[in-house]
């Protein structure tokens, strides 16, 4: 799975899961023909990641070449079960990215477009948003 190495900082903000508007980076195809695009904001885990990044190469048959365009850096926490209110935030548990829509998740390059469709919407299902399938034609 994806994981930093190290991060500036254990324990992240959590922040606000409201509307922040589009993205204004990652929203060109720059390395495939391909894409699967976010049409709605969410926090993607990164067993969801490699879900999506599994079910890809599988449909593929391990042809073509596929780009994973996010990569999972802020760190989620979790207090343990049965543990009572209080006595501070909980250790890292596991790592996340904000996807805001219009950010281009995956790319795809070396393969027929039906078989790009099918393949992108086969990893859709494994992702926590609506997403749109784009190509460069």
């Amino acid at each position: 799975m994806l994981m930093p190495k190290k991060v500036k900082h254990r324990k992240w903000h959590k922040g606000r899961k409201r509307n922040l508007g589009i993205s204004a980076s990652r929203t060109e195809l720059n390395f495939g023909s391909y894409g699967l695009k976010a049409m709605t904001h969410a926090w993607v885990t990164a067993r969801q990641i490699e879900a999506a990044r599994r079910t890809l190469t599988h449909y593929l048959k391990r042809g073509g070449k596929v780009w994973i365009r996010i990569f999972p850096d802020k760190p989620v926490t979790k207090k343990g079960s049965e543990v009572p209110m209080g006595s501070g935030k909980g250790a890292p548990d596991h790592f996340v990215v904000v996807v805001k829509p219009g950010v281009i998740m995956f790319e795809m390059e070396g393969v027929a477009i039906d078989k790009a469709q099918e393949a992108m919407r086969l990893a859709s299902f494994k992702l926590p948003m609506k997403t749109k399938f784009i190509s460069k034609q």
